[in-house]
């Protein structure tokens, strides 16, 4: 079998990301080839078949030219137009069955997504598709309401929950402030306006006056890194406050699995395999109630910083275990499922 997947390659780490990570590892670890062809600005030299065209016309070129049984686009976010001539073009100029993931869990309820029509471009685009995989049951029923016949739908988690690597220590400054403080708070995901940073390095101020051991950890880049180390700079517990950009996805499972509490505050959001990592792994999480979080999340509502601190401070009262306790084995069931659908469509 031969799997061409298409979408954003690390680095950045994201859940869209480490999505098509784990199905490509799954593959090349079966004996079966698995090239990936990334559709995002950031650009790495290219290697082991993961390709970085530059042009929409270098990317037809690599759909024309490379060979491959099942062509996969992995799509998160919105659906601007590129999206969409992208999509088309996957599931008609690319060669052998063609599959979609849709990975935006928030879409559905989104103004764009709550037109979804068959006679529409978008239901024409989703139609042209062997198979659509949707990431929660919202998703799945917006294909339907595209017009997307139900047994070409298919529901699947969005990747592999994996353990925290064993092997993998701690670099800096990631060692030297989780070992100065005796409370760490860690956030995972970009540094936009969505996820709402600013009232995790706010509600850090309220929180420190009962436990003054504890630091906020942010992991993660994005277009709001200048103005936040700005807001961090003027408070007065900046040094205890790490925004340590990206950092490699093993070292950043460690990170979680040796924190005291995960936090997801966002304004926009869907079902972040981040949060579904941080159970896996043992760790408590503190999120925004978005109506798809996971059972054993402690929910806030959107904006509420006292919420947000008064569900902090309960967790951190609370007995844990220590640090790095939480390790799970890695459950790659959903990208077991992802083959299985690949198996059904060179079967059918």
């Amino acid at each position: 079998m031969k799997v061409l997947q298409l979408g954003p390659y690390p680095p950045p780490w994201g859940g869209v990301q480490a999505n098509l990570v784990s199905i490509r590892e799954y593959l090349l670890r079966r004996g079966h080839g698995c090239a990936v062809v990334n559709v995002t600005r950031h650009r790495k030299p290219e290697a082991d078949e993961v390709y970085y065209p530059e042009t929409p016309a270098q990317l037809l070129r690599h759909l024309r030219r490379l060979r491959y049984d099942i062509i996969h686009l992995h799509v998160g976010g919105g659906l601007p137009a590129r999206l969409l001539g992208l999509a088309l073009a996957c599931a008609t100029v690319g060669r052998g069955k063609s599959v979609l993931t849709f990975h935006s869990g928030g879409y559905p309820s989104s103004p764009e997504g709550r037109t979804a029509r068959p006679a529409t471009l978008r239901g024409f685009v989703f139609r042209r598709f062997d198979r659509v995989i949707a990431v929660n049951e919202e998703i799945a029923g917006m294909f339907r309401r595209f017009g997307v016949a139900p047994a070409r739908v298919r529901l699947i988690l969005p990747h592999a929950l994996s353990a925290a690597p064993t092997g993998v220590e701690l670099g800096e400054p990631l060692r030297g402030f989780f070992g100065a403080h005796e409370k760490v708070l860690l956030t995972v995901g970009l540094l936009e306006p969505e996820y709402d940073l600013a009232a995790q390095i706010d509600a850090l101020g309220a929180v420190r006056e009962r436990f003054p051991g504890a630091g906020l950890v942010i992991i993660g880049s994005g277009s709001l890194e200048g103005e936040l180390r700005r807001l961090i700079a003027e408070k007065p517990y900046a040094g205890h406050v790490l925004l340590c950009g990206d950092v490699p996805h093993e070292a950043t499972l460690r990170a979680v699995s040796e924190s005291d509490l995960f936090l997801r505050t966002t304004l926009y959001d869907g079902d972040a395999i981040s949060v579904r990592e941080a159970l896996h792994l043992g760790v408590p999480v503190v999120a925004t109630d978005n109506g798809m979080r996971p059972g054993g999340v402690a929910l806030v509502p959107v904006a509420d910083g006292r919420a947000l601190v008064a569900a902090i401070d309960a967790h951190l009262s609370r007995e844990r275990a220590p640090r790095g306790a939480g390790d799970a084995a890695t459950d790659e069931r959903n990208v077991e499922e992802v083959f299985k659908l690949y198996e059904e469509l060179l079967g059918s």
